[in-house]
């Protein structure tokens, strides 16, 4: 399997959105954490799965049970993933976002 490398502004919104799932019902946010590790997991086994997403390279792959999307793009030897963004807020503000390193 590929290793993912995860964008750190993509770890941010993921903490931001775990903390905010938590305020409103305890343990929701990790509910989220889970839901996006099960979504990794699926994109590692199979990153081809999922569609390519309109006229980009990226591909992406829904949550479930949550309005997230997941934002990535598959090289030889890893996964990157740019963004775990909000359905409804901020499109294609990701786009941007180059590999660090």
């Amino acid at each position: 399997m590929k290793q993912i490398v995860v964008h750190s502004e993509a770890i941010a919104e993921l903490d931001e959105a775990m903390a905010y799932y938590e305020r409103h019902v305890e343990g929701l946010g990790l509910d989220l954490l889970s839901e996006i590790m099960k979504a990794s997991f699926k994109i590692q086994q199979n990153p081809q799965l999922y569609p390519v997403y309109k006229n980009t390279e990226f591909r992406i792959c829904l949550v479930e049970r949550f309005p997230y999307t997941i934002f990535y793009l598959e090289f030889e030897e890893s996964i990157w993933m740019a963004a775990m963004a909000h359905q409804k807020r901020r499109p294609g503000y990701w786009k941007k976002r180059t590999l660090e390193e």
